[in-house]
């Protein structure tokens, strides 16, 4: 969980990534998706979209007005996608660090006498 401030318009926003946040966020990229793939889906999700959307929103402060929502989400979404993207990153630097050659002890198991 972290604390991330930006700001949109002028106005400066505080919002705290917590796993529910980012599978809001991950739903809403799912759904644009969806609704770029095909259009007509789009009065399927709406109502989807447009609730996911308020709830981020409502965990943002100060709460936003309906002028910043659209930018709002859109550095949110980013804010999330580089908190993945790094995430990613420190998973593959450690990765080869983690399986040293010869460090196995498979089979080295010593008996009591």
């Amino acid at each position: 969980m972290s604390t991330k401030e930006f700001e949109v318009n002028g106005t400066g926003f505080r919002v705290i990534l917590t796993d529910q946040i980012i599978n809001q966020v991950n739903d809403l990229k799912s759904l644009y998706s969806a609704n770029y793939d095909d259009p007509e889906s789009f009065e399927q999700v709406g109502a989807e979209t447009s609730s996911i959307i308020n709830d981020i929103a409502d965990s943002v402060e100060p709460r936003p007005s309906d002028n910043d929502l659209h930018e709002l989400i859109e550095e949110i979404i980013k804010v999330v996608d580089d908190k993945a993207a790094a995430i990613e990153k420190e998973m593959k630097t450690k990765e080869p660090s983690s399986r040293k050659k010869g460090s196995s002890k498979k089979g080295t198991k010593k008996t009591k006498k």
